[in-house]
């Protein structure tokens, strides 16, 4: 395997094609002022059609700081289209986020903040475009957690000349420490999370921040492409719900709603997307992206809002005994209709988006949601398909395979935390896209660190669209660690045990890019090579289109 060179990726690009991917500016601002530099990078994100969100932080001051921002056409600086004062200070942690206002729609800009002579590195974003808009090349993004590897695959994002937008679907950060999941790897690597302890403070949650965003690959996708972001559950901590967390012991790590509202001040500081008005809730964090008349990229809220905890089958199996128990479980607490995932007034908002975008005769309704909503039942893996895929008694696999073996028998579902632990929500959600004209969904998944190709029906069998999922950056898939035929045999059972699954893929890291136009989209799912080295190389493993008919989508 060669090793991938920057000097050879950007060999023939323009040279505005592709900006730095290191993250401190040399020339003016090569040195530091009273120990200030941008040492994070810079990033934009939320555009509209005529505004989008500058970010930066002013690292290692240490009182108020005064300085500068510019927006400008040209990557030189000369045509300066914007400008203006920033101040930060503690009260904020240092980071600063601007708003420039009355742009141009569907254009490209390059910025820069300034305190004295200290200048940060360029950056590139663009206001999304109004009218007619023929393709939108969108990277989708996913669970990025820093001990487990190198950011290879957002570098390759930045690198990515067929996107105009990152669409990063959550787990942005991870709030373990070297204790917990990824701390083996962290070790060995010399990525461990910093501050060296799973996350509760708010001194913690920013350190976390700040570690993720002096990774340089990480600056790299930044400054290149605006982003749109939506959490998911490591931003705050494993598997929340409205009142608690997986990973929330109130015991020992306090109270549940003050670890929120800390873990979300921090998000909002140290990403670059809006901040509510005035009496807004942060916590209240969806978004409708129209694209001229191609699309509209709707994102959901399913984590702090709205959802009811989650079921567990540690807490079931044992009563699962017969036909009858399985049938009660599946009618009484799995579609219990009293469990949400979406608030109401984030249900309001979705279901406004959609018919809004009907009615604007957009071509495509894309939902940015963070877990899978497809059906994804448990697998039946006899001891025969154990042993022709090298499973052996006693192993790990093998102890799974039997212990949710009577899933797959009674039709149950594999991940209660998905969609699938929440039926009737997706039904309404279901029901609300039907009312609006909108049976075309294209929605776009992370959360499970695996590639996914699936098709969306409700339980009436009515189309309701296509679902892409996308891997994680860093965070291993399931069978990573297996052999390549061993991984894709798991592959293959998990696909065959649901009929809404056409392909999966849990053993590549990686993104997926998604190019739109208006009668097609072209799906390849990126994968890189290594996340454990430098030296890797990135490359489609699979290439899907999707082709539109009248009001519905499939695969072609």
């Amino acid at each position: 395997m060669s090793r991938i060179s920057r000097r050879n990726i950007i060999k023939g690009l323009s040279a505005t094609a592709v900006l730095p991917v290191v993250g401190c500016a040399t020339g003016p601002g090569a040195s530091d002022i009273n120990g200030a530099t941008f040492s994070h990078g810079v990033a934009s994100g939320d555009p509209d059609q005529s505004s989008v969100v500058l970010w930066t932080r002013v690292s290692g001051a240490s009182g108020p700081v005064t300085g500068r921002w510019q927006l400008a056409s040209d990557p030189h600086f000369a045509q300066v289209v914007a400008e203006g004062d920033f101040s930060t200070d503690a009260s904020r942690d240092w980071t600063v986020k601007v708003v420039p206002d009355g742009l141009s729609a569907g254009e490209r800009f390059y910025y820069r903040f300034n305190v004295g002579d200290i200048y940060s590195l360029p950056g590139r974003t663009r206001t999304l475009p109004s009218g007619h808009v023929e393709r939108l090349g969108l990277a989708v993004a996913s669970c990025s957690n820093y001990p487990f590897g190198y950011f290879n695959a957002y570098e390759a994002i930045a690198l990515d000349q067929q996107v105009d937008l990152v669409l990063h679907l959550g787990d942005y950060i991870y709030e373990y420490g070297p204790d917990g999941y990824g701390g083996e790897s962290g070790a060995a690597l010399n990525r461990n999370h910093q501050p060296p302890r799973e996350i509760l403070s708010l001194a913690d949650y920013r350190q976390r921040h700040a570690q993720y965003k002096a990774d340089a690959q990480s600056q790299a996708m930044h400054s290149n492409h605006p982003l749109i972001a939506i959490w998911d559950d490591h931003e705050i901590t494993n598997d929340p719900w409205m009142d608690g967390a997986e990973n929330h012991q109130p015991e020992t790590e306090g109270d549940w709603t003050a670890r929120k509202q800390i873990a979300l001040q921090a998000y909002y500081e140290w990403m670059p997307i809006r901040e509510p008005g005035a009496g807004g809730n942060r916590a209240e964090y969806w978004r409708h992206f129209g694209y001229g008349d191609l699309a509209s990229l709707i994102t959901l809220e399913t984590r702090l809002t709205g959802r009811s905890e989650q079921l567990n089958y540690e807490d079931h199996l044992e009563q699962l005994q017969t036909a009858d128990d399985v049938r009660r479980f599946y009618r009484e607490d799995l579609w219990d209709p009293s469990r949400e995932l979406l608030s109401d007034a984030g249900k309001a908002f979705t279901g406004e988006a959609l018919a809004e975008s009907v009615q604007a005769g957009r071509s495509w309704r894309i939902l940015g949601n963070q877990i899978l909503m497809a059906r994804w039942l448990a697998p039946i893996i006899t001891d025969q398909q154990l042993a022709d895929m090298g499973v052996e008694p006693g192993t790990t696999l093998y102890e799974y395979a039997h212990r949710f073996r009577p899933l797959g028998e009674a039709g149950l579902p594999l991940n209660l935390d998905a969609w699938d632990g929440y039926p009737y929500a997706r039904e309404t959600l279901y029901g609300m896209a039907s009312q609006a004209g909108a049976n075309d969904l294209l929605v776009l998944t992370g959360d499970t660190h695996a590639f996914w190709q699936n098709q969306l029906f409700n339980a009436a069998g009515q189309a309701m669209g296509v679902e892409i999922g996308t891997s994680g950056i860093t965070s291993p898939g399931p069978f990573s660690g297996l052999g390549p035929e061993q991984a894709a045999a798991f592959d293959r059972v998990l696909a065959d045990a649901s009929p809404d699954v056409l392909w999966t893929s849990g053993q590549t890291n990686g993104y997926v890019r998604l190019v739109l136009t208006h009668e097609a989209a072209t799906v390849d799912y990126m994968g890189v090579s290594s996340v454990v080295s430098r030296d890797y190389r990135p490359a489609s493993i699979r290439q899907v289109r999707i082709e539109k008919s009248g009001k519905s989508l499939s695969f072609a």
